[in-house]
């Protein structure tokens, strides 16, 4: 039991590491932010994008976890997931050369950074497509062990944002020569090649419910 707990925090960890290195409204003010506010910029954002994911994984607890318990629906979910985890792969690919961190300082407006991590999480489609195919897929096989299951995978999930974010707004606040392009790029290329792998595991498990109902 252990083992698998451990198994669903590592992998959620990773999967969710590989969303949050993809650039986004998120990553963006986080960058700006941390050059005027310092490291504190990065954690803070993520906060209050913890608190709707939270939301999240408890409304989909309370109202439909019934629903997607189903075979179909399992079948379906799996299927997606790993298209959708095989198109960010290419994506992550095809961008790897091109991929930057840019900073913005030009915004000089306070903001606040829990509130902003909230509504620019809304604001973001990627996440939107995240929790309806991939976060969904998740949350039901990790539901299959109880509440340590759900715990496991909610924090690993949370942990890879807060460890990717801080690590950026760190980087940007002490200097570039912390935090290279080049770096990013060979962090990409990990995850992406990590993506690939998941999204077999996603369509063979898809594919072998649908064949045996």
């Amino acid at each position: 039991m252990s083992l698998t707990l451990a198994t669903i925090f590592a992998t959620s960890f990773v999967i969710a590491l590989s969303g949050a290195l993809m650039p986004g409204p998120v990553l963006s003010v986080t960058v700006s932010e941390s050059v005027r506010r310092g490291g504190a910029a990065g954690p803070l954002m993520i906060f209050g994008h913890s608190i709707l994911e939270l939301a999240l994984v408890i409304a989909l607890l309370a109202g439909l976890a019934p629903f997607f318990s189903r075979d179909e629906v399992f079948i379906g979910v799996s299927l997606l997931g790993g298209f959708i985890l095989l198109w960010m792969a290419f994506m992550m690919f095809r961008e790897l050369p091109t991929l930057t961190l840019t900073i913005d300082s030009h915004d000089a407006k306070q903001r606040n950074l829990v509130v902003a991590g909230i509504l620019l999480s809304l604001a973001n489609p990627y996440w939107l497509i995240w929790w309806a195919t991939i976060g969904i897929g998740y949350i039901m096989y990790s539901l299959k062990f109880g509440l340590a299951g759900i715990i496991a995978f909610y924090t690993g999930h949370i942990l890879a944002d807060l460890a990717w974010y801080s690590l950026i707004s760190f980087g940007v606040a002490k200097g570039r020569s912390f935090f290279t392009d080049r770096f990013y790029r060979v962090l990409i290329g990990g995850c992406a090649t990590f993506l690939v792998v998941f999204s077999g595991y996603f369509l063979y498990s898809g594919l072998e419910k649908m064949l045996r109902s």
